[in-house]
C-alpha cells in the first residue's frame, strides 16, 4: 500500500482483492501506525473500506480503481468520521482530492465527529494548493468551525502556514479574530508559537485586536512572554495598544510571566518599553 499510481496489473488486482473489503481494528491500527494522526487510547475497532485506506496514503490508481468497480461509498465514515476526502486532505493527495472532487456524490465539507472539516484538514497541515481547490466549490464554508471553535483560520495561524493564511483571509467569509471556545482568536495561538510572519499577516488587518483576551484574560502578548519568543515580542510591543501589564484571572502579566519563566531578553524587551499602562484589574 505504500505504492502511489504504478502500480503493475497483478499489483492492481491484488490491491482491489484486499482493498475491496472492510477491515476494522488492522486497518485503523496501520494508519495509527504510519501518521500518528490519534492518541493510541482511542477506540480503533471502526471499520475502514478499501477506499479510505487508498485515499489515506494517496494511491490514485487504487482509489480511481475502487470508484469504478463500485461497492465503495465515497462518502462513508471510517475512524472518528472521517471520510475518503478528509482523509487525502489531511495528507495532502492533491490527485486523490481531484478525482474525489470530480464525483457529483462527493459532500466537499462533510464534518466528522468533531465538526471538523476537509478544508479545516487541509489548512492544519499547510497544504496550500488543496485548501485552494476546496475553496473553488460554493458548497465549502471557508470559516466553519469546529467542536472546539477551530476554524481553518485558527488552524493554519497555529501552526504557522503562512501561505494558508493569506489563502483564507482574501475570503470575505472569514474573520480574522474569530476566537475558538476558549476566547483566543488566530492572533493569540500564533503568538503563543513563535510564528512572527502569520503574527505580522494578522496584526495588517484592522479587524484583528492586538491587546485581545482570552476567557481567562490572557492576551497574545502574554502568550509570546510566557514562552519566550521574542520575535514576536518585538511586534506586539510596536502596537500602542497592546499593555505590558494586563493581568489575567491569575493575576499573572506578559510581564511576571517573562520574570517567572526565566526569559531573560524577553524580559528586558518589556522593560525596554517606557510607558507601561495601568493594570486592568
Amino acid at each position: 500500500m505504500h505504492a502511489k499510481t504504478e502500480l503493475s496489473g497483478y499489483g492492481k488486482s491484488l490491491a482491489l482483492e484486499v482493498l475491496k473489503e472492510n477491515y476494522s481494528q488492522i486497518s485503523t491500527e496501520l494508519l495509527l501506525e504510519h501518521a500518528k494522526l490519534y492518541h493510541k487510547s482511542y477506540d480503533t475497532r471502526v471499520p475502514l473500506s478499501g477506499l479510505h485506506c487508498a485515499s489515506f496514503f494517496g494511491i490514485v490508481e487504487v482509489v480511481v480503481a475502487l470508484i469504478d468497480v463500485g461497492g465503495s461509498d465515497i462518502n462513508g465514515e471510517g475512524y472518528r468520521g472521517h471520510t475518503p476526502l478528509s482523509l487525502a486532505a489531511y495528507n495532502g493527495h492533491e490527485e486523490v482530492v481531484k478525482i474525489l472532487l470530480g464525483r457529483g456524490e462527493v459532500v466537499p465539507d462533510k464534518v466528522n465527529k468533531f465538526g471538523r472539516t476537509p478544508l479545516l484538514d487541509a489548512a492544519q497541515n499547510g497544504h496550500e494548493r488543496i485548501v485552494k481547490i476546496l475553496l473553488e466549490r460554493e458548497e465549502v464554508d471557508p470559516d466553519k468551525s469546529d467542536k472546539w471553535g477551530e476554524t481553518p483560520l485558527l488552524d493554519a495561524a497555529r501552526n504557522g502556514h503562512e501561505g494558508v493564511v493569506k489563502i483564507l483571509l482574501e475570503r470575505e467569509e472569514v474573520d480574522p479574530d474569530k476566537p475558538d471556545k476558549w476566547g483566543e482568536a488566530p492572533l493569540s495561538h500564533a503568538a503563543r508559537n513563535g510564528h512572527e510572519g502569520v503574527v505580522k499577516i494578522l496584526l495588517e488587518r484592522e479587524e484583528v485586536n492586538p491587546d485581545n483576551p482570552n476567557k481567562y484574560g490572557s492576551t497574545p502578548l502574554s502568550y509570546a512572554a510566557r514562552n519566550g519568543r521574542e520575535g514576536v515580542v518585538k511586534i506586539l510591543l510596536e502596537r500602542e495598544e497592546v499593555s505590558l501589564d494586563k493581568r489575567n484571572q491569575f493575576g499573572e502579566t506578559p510581564l511576571s510571566y517573562a520574570a517567572k519563566e526565566g526569559h531573560e531578553k524577553t524580559l528586558a524587551l518589556l522593560q525596554s518599553r517606557k510607558v507601561v499602562t495601568p493594570s486592568t484589574t
